[in-house]
């Protein structure tokens, strides 16, 4: 896996090509205003509570396996399975078009190695979904049954390729995966984390409680803490903006957290940032994790 890492990662054009394409679709969203920020809120998956993008990948890859194993029973002599393998071809081909527009919307969230494998990744699947969709038409001529089935099976083939990398940019790259999943290491007792005269109004600082670094922020005179760590890709959100509409926002790929409840209010991110109780005591802020996040 890593010497297929290292050559993606010496592939220039993909770094060019990603960074001329990320900010289009970024801007594209932008355009819309209000509603495109809800559509690409939706495509994330912040209704949802993670990523939509894995979910709709396992229609394309699975309508395409079945159509794979029915292709290649005709191949065999059983002609009632030519249906089916049509049938399967044309679901696949509605999954790929849900599974394109949600990958394209998570990877704008994505930087450097991530962003060129995704890039590669989705360049794939185009491919594998043209030869699909090439195969679908010259399906409805006989004569041309036997070419639909052969590109059917070279676009399987692109798509098991797409679908290795796809696992690497989870797995490896931890793209899609909660950055702020509850350790062992978080406070469940209140343990005092600074001192009450050095968080000033307006102002966030990133503490340590026990194991982890929890983000504290003082709006309105009353003190807040959230999980320090950005769930979507590990951002830290005490080099982010503090909002008036007493949120967060982090400086890596723009996604706001509520301070009030650290629940998503605009993606990339998709889960909530783990909230803590806070009590001043002896002139000290002190914290604990919230009652329901264990």
């Amino acid at each position: 896996m890593e010497p297929i890492l290292e050559i993606i990662d010496r592939q220039e054009w993909l770094d060019k090509a990603g960074e001329a394409i990320q900010p289009a679709v970024l801007n594209a969203f932008k355009a819309g205003g209000k509603t495109g920020k809800q559509v690409k809120n939706l495509l994330h998956g912040k209704w949802l509570g993670h990523p939509v993008h894995p979910m709709i990948t396992d229609i394309p890859l699975g309508a395409w396996t079945t159509a794979a194993v029915l292709d290649a029973m005709e191949l065999c002599g059983s002609k009632q399975y030519k249906p089916g393998a049509d049938a399967a071809v044309t679901i696949g081909l509605a999954g790929a078009a849900g599974s394109a527009i949600t990958g394209i919307t998570d990877w704008t969230g994505t930087t450097a190695i991530e962003r060129k494998t995704g890039l590669l990744h989705a360049m794939l699947n185009i491919g594998a979904t043209t030869l699909y969709l090439t195969s679908f038409f010259l399906r409805k001529k006989s004569r041309s049954r036997t070419t639909a089935i052969g590109l059917s099976m070279l676009g399987y083939a692109i798509t098991a390729a797409s679908a290795y990398l796809g696992g690497t940019l989870v797995y490896n790259k931890q793209v899609g995966v909660n950055h702020t999943a509850i350790p062992e290491g978080y406070p469940e007792d209140f343990v005092a984390v600074l001192a009450e005269s050095k968080l000033k109004e307006g102002k966030m600082k990133r503490v340590r409680a026990k194991q982890v670094d929890i983000l504290l922020a003082r709006k309105n005179n009353v003190i807040y803490a959230i999980a320090h760590t950005c769930s979507h890709m590990g951002g830290p959100l005490s080099e982010g903006e503090l909002l008036n509409d007493c949120s967060v926002r982090c400086p890596w790929h723009q996604s706001v957290f509520s301070l009030e409840d650290g629940s998503v209010i605009d993606g990339p991110a998709t889960e909530p940032q783990p909230k803590f109780d806070v009590r001043v005591k002896d002139g000290q802020i002190e914290v604990k994790l919230k009652s329901g996040w264990v």
